[in-house]
C-alpha cells in the first residue's frame, strides 16, 4: 500500500470492543461470507479493531476466516473467562482474571506471526498508562511506520484487550504498560477514518465504513445519578463512557462522510442479557443469524462492489532480520 491514492473507493471495517461478545461480530462476518460466497478481507482496504474487535481484526489479518474466529470464541471463551465463586470479592481489589489463560489461547491461535505479515492494513488501539497517552499498533502501510510491524500479533492482541479491572496491564511490548484501547476508542471508526485520511491520503468522499458493535443494552439510567457521587456512579460510569464514546464516534463519522456512507450494526438487547465476560453462546449466535439477514442487502449494495487491492507492506523483512541475524 502506498500513500498515492488513485481509486474512487476506500473501505474500512471497524470492529468494536466488548469482551466475549466479540462472538457476535465474528458470527455476523461469518454469515455474510456464507451468504455471498466471499472472503471478507477482500472487500476492505483497512481494518480497525479495538479489544475483542482487535483480536478479530488481527485474525483476519493473519488470514483466518470469520468462521474460524467464531470457533475461537466458542472454544477458548471458557478458558479466558473461567467461572469462579471468588470472582466477585477478588474483583473489588484486583483484576478479575489473570492473563495466563488469555496469553496461552492467543499464542496457540496466532503463533509467532508478526504484525508486518498481515495480509490487510490494520490499526489497533491500546492505551499506555505509563505515559497516560493513546497508543496505536499499525501495520507498515506508510513509510513512517517502522516499529510495530516487528511485534507478534498475539502481543498486540494482549495489549488491546487488557480491560481494566478484568485483566492486568500488558508489559510485553518494550516494557510499556498497555491496557485496552476501549478506554478511548471502543468504537474505532474514527481511528480508521483518521488513518485513511492522514496516513494514506484518502479523500473523505472516497471512504465507506462498515462498523460492527457487540450489542447495545437497553438500559434506563437511575435518577439518583443526577446528583450522585462516586457511590451512585460506581456501576454506571464505565458503561456510560463506553456507550457515549461509541455513539460519538459513529455520529462524527456520519458528519464527515455522510450518513449513507457509514453502516453500523449494533442491535439493542435487554439489560443484563449479555456481559463482557459471560454470554449465552446460542443466544448470541442466534442474534447474529437474525441481524446478518437484515444487514445483508445493505452490505451487498454498499460494500461488495469494491475489491480491495492486495496489501503490500512498505518494509521488506525476514525472520532472520528480526532475530538480528543475516539470511
Amino acid at each position: 500500500m502506498t500513500t498515492d491514492f488513485k481509486n474512487d473507493r476506500f473501505q474500512i471495517l471497524a470492529l468494536d470492543g466488548g469482551g466475549i461478545k466479540g462472538l457476535f461480530s465474528a458470527a455476523i462476518l461469518a454469515q455474510l461470507e456464507s451468504d455471498f460466497c466471499i472472503r471478507i478481507q477482500d472487500h476492505f482496504d483497512l481494518i480497525a479493531g479495538t479489544s475483542t474487535g482487535g483480536i478479530i481484526a488481527l485474525g483476519l489479518g493473519k488470514g483466518l476466516s470469520p468462521k474460524e474466529l467464531v470457533e475461537f470464541y466458542i472454544h477458548e471463551g471458557p478458558n479466558i473467562f473461567p467461572d469462579s465463586y471468588l470472582d466477585t470479592p477478588r474483583h473489588l481489589v484486583s483484576c478479575k482474571y489473570g492473563s495466563t489463560s488469555l496469553e496461552v489461547c492467543l499464542k496457540k491461535n496466532f503463533g509467532d506471526v508478526i504484525l508486518g505479515e498481515s495480509e490487510r492494513a490494520l490499526v489497533i488501539p491500546a492505551y499506555n498508562i505509563s505515559e497516560d497517552d493513546v497508543y496505536l499498533f499499525k501495520t507498515p502501510h506508510h513509510k513512517g511506520l517502522r516499529r510495530d510491524w516487528k511485534v507478534e500479533m498475539w502481543k498486540v492482541a494482549m495489549a488491546t484487550s487488557a480491560a481494566p479491572t478484568y485483566f492486568p496491564a500488558f508489559t510485553g511490548v518494550d516494557d510499556m504498560r498497555l491496557i485496552d484501547g476501549g478506554v478511548w476508542a471502543n468504537n474505532p471508526t474514527m481511528v480508521g477514518i483518521a488513518e485513511a485520511k492522514n496516513k494514506l491520503d484518502v479523500p473523505l468522499e472516497a471512504i465507506r465504513v462498515f462498523n460492527i458493535g457487540t450489542t447495545d443494552e437497553v438500559k434506563g439510567r437511575p435518577e439518583n445519578l443526577d446528583k450522585g457521587g462516586r457511590w451512585q456512579w460506581r456501576s454506571e460510569a464505565i458503561e456510560v463512557v463506553l456507550r457515549g464514546q461509541s455513539l460519538g464516534a459513529f455520529t462524527h463519522a456520519c458528519l464527515l462522510l455522510g450518513k449513507n456512507n457509514v453502516v453500523r450494526l449494533d442491535p439493542q438487547v435487554p439489560n443484563g442479557h449479555f456481559a463482557l465476560d459471560k454470554v449465552s453462546t446460542e443466544g448470541l449466535l442466534g442474534k447474529a443469524a437474525h441481524f446478518s439477514r437484515h444487514i445483508g442487502p445493505s452490505f451487498e449494495a454498499k460494500f461488495l462492489k469494491h475489491t480491495a487491492p492486495k496489501f503490500v507492506p512498505l518494509h521488506s523483512y525476514t525472520k532472520e532480520v528480526i532475530d538480528g541475524s543475516v539470511r
